[in-house]
């Protein structure tokens, strides 16, 4: 019994962690960031479709999100985080993408491009291996901490990674703001409670300390965010569709 409750347990706190529900504000420390990230994909995955390359996949959380026919995730080998449980397929070098030019349908990359020492580079890459008329589906930090150090480079506003994309032979589709101003403050005081107080490698301890540190917080967030006025100057993440031109050969 105790096995099959700590089962569900898990399987909960995995769903509320890239998928939050109501639940996550009480359980998932990342609450604010995760749910806009997570409705931002939802709203715009109807883009994507055929062969998909999710590029950076890490652990493909997002991958039961997509219809498509056929789903290849691509990482680097050298990056600030572990491989042991993740789903990558293909590794590339960080300069080459091996595979030939019009090969993807559609391309999904969350999270990544603030990563890449190089994104122009690889923005021909992308461009190069989508097929025209080929949707990308990107979402990236505005406002968020370093991590996966040292290979963390960059923070792009909107206007920052639409000027990029044009350069680099993709017209835009949609931008989005994943959160207000609001959410985005209580979410950096929650990390910051989280990352210098609450986190353990103990699941139950981590559990107990969100609740009672982190939970509340996040509550007054949540209200606050509704009663205030909305202003979107600071907010976590975009969220970009890019198009490439049916007309690019």
């Amino acid at each position: 019994m105790l096995n099959k409750l700590k089962e569900i347990y898990a399987e909960i706190y995995s769903r509320e962690m890239f998928a939050p529900t109501f639940l996550g504000v009480f359980i998932n420390p990342f609450y604010f960031i995760r749910r806009g990230l997570h409705k931002g994909v939802i709203s715009n995955k109807g883009y994507l479709k055929g062969r998909l390359l999710d590029f950076g996949c890490g652990s493909k959380p997002y991958k039961n999100f997509f219809d498509v026919q056929e789903y290849i995730g691509l990482d680097i080998e050298e990056s600030g985080h572990l491989y042991k449980y993740e789903g990558v397929d293909v590794y590339y070098d960080g300069k080459e993408i091996p595979f030939q030019d019009g090969h993807f349908d559609s391309i999904f990359s969350s999270e990544v491009f603030e990563h890449i020492f190089n994104l122009e580079e690889i923005l021909t890459e992308l461009h190069r291996v989508l097929k025209p008329g080929g949707y990308m589906l990107v979402t990236l930090p505005f406002v968020w901490e370093e991590h996966e150090i040292p290979y963390d480079f960059a923070r792009y506003t909107s206007f920052g990674i639409e000027y990029l994309l044009k350069k680099n032979g993709f017209e835009i589709i949609v931008i989005h703001k994943t959160t207000n101003y609001v959410e985005t403050v209580f979410q950096m005081w929650n990390s910051y409670v989280w990352s210098n107080y609450a986190s353990s490698s103990n699941r139950l301890l981590s559990l107990l300390k969100t609740l009672l540190f982190i939970a509340p917080i996040a509550i007054v967030g949540v209200i606050l965010s509704k009663l205030l006025r909305k202003n979107k100057c600071l907010y976590h993440n975009n969220i970009v569709i890019a198009r490439k031109s049916i007309n690019d050969i």
